[in-house]
């Protein structure tokens, strides 16, 4: 380069060459708090009731006989306690005015990336094995996930160990690990019947990316090719979404805030989010020179039949 030309390198004033987009892969998804029923509650302690038929057996009666009557069972309470999740946004009255690459309102971005961030936070609290508790002045209250719920499970094989206690007592409390084993094919069956005996129908099975990483190596899931012709390129097919047993078919569905201990099969017809406060946000006093945001969810959830689910309890490795 000639000493007398002017260039890039020494040159003053040089625009910034910046994309006017900002580019988050962060994922948004939210399985279970997706396809649970929307509910409403009315206290902190959010209650329903469940019952079941009497077992079928032999009934014969002789001919004229006097009926006789015995003592109805009484209905069965589960309750659950609503959890307050919640986000904070303080932007500076500046920094929301001055020009940024990629949004117009630093206020308005913040606000959209705190919802999703929450959804996402609910979901970790619903999927997992998170025990309920009534809180107090200083404690927040917590809600029971799904994993804890559920008391038909199976122990994979060759797993030591692992207790869920389920509901008792007012409260749900946290299952307990084992030894975590290879999740197996006969372990997946055998918590489909057991849900499919008491009456569910476990059309969901939620796992996690290491347990459907051993899911798509089945089998009954071989690796296929397709048909190339000219110039096509093969494909591969060594998953799926979908697993078809003796008690229906169920889609299988990866959820990124699972424990990979468990997997969940699930009958959507039995699982509801009860709010006591819907999300919502709310602008709080001004005490400065910058705008602050709360968003606020108070919710429980509310599994209708725990019998209705299943999981298999101790997998993962």
């Amino acid at each position: 380069m000639p000493a007398s030309a002017t260039n890039s390198y020494t040159g003053k004033g040089i625009a910034e060459s910046f994309e006017d987009i900002i580019f988050d892969i962060s994922p948004e998804d939210t399985p279970l708090l997706s396809l649970a029923k929307r509910m409403s509650a009315g206290q902190t302690y959010h209650q329903w009731q469940t019952d079941a038929l009497a077992a079928a057996g032999t009934n014969t009666s002789v001919e004229g006989d006097d009926a006789s009557f015995a003592t109805l069972p009484a209905t069965t309470v589960l309750g659950n306690y609503t959890q307050i999740s919640r986000k904070t946004v303080q932007i500076s009255n500046t920094y929301d005015v001055v020009r940024k690459y990629g949004r117009k309102s630093e206020v308005a971005y913040q606000l959209m990336k705190a919802g999703k961030e929450l959804k996402r936070d609910m979901e970790y609290a619903i999927v997992r094995n998170q025990a309920s508790s009534a809180g107090g002045p200083a404690t927040a209250r917590s809600t029971a996930g799904v994993e804890s719920w559920i008391t038909n499970r199976v122990l994979a094989t060759g797993s030591t160990a692992g207790t869920t206690p389920g509901f008792s007592n007012g409260t749900v409390a946290s299952p307990t690990d084992g030894t975590s084993v290879t999740f197996i094919e006969a372990d997946l069956k055998s918590a489909l019947q057991l849900a499919w005996t008491d009456g569910g129908e476990p059309s969901l099975i939620l796992m996690s990316a290491t347990n459907k990483a051993r899911f798509s190596g089945f089998a009954g899931i071989a690796t296929k090719f397709n048909n190339v012709q000219g110039t096509t390129q093969a494909t591969i097919t060594g998953a799926a979404d979908v697993y078809v047993s003796d008690f229906g078919n169920h889609t299988v569905k990866l959820d990124r805030f699972m424990r990979d201990q468990a997997v969940l099969c699930v009958d959507p017809g039995y699982v509801g989010l009860a709010s006591l406060r819907p999300m919502a946000k709310e602008e709080l006093a001004k005490t400065g020179d910058s705008t602050k945001w709360l968003l606020t969810a108070e919710y429980a959830l509310v599994v209708q039949n725990p019998d209705a689910h299943a999981k298999v309890q101790n997998v993962g490795a």
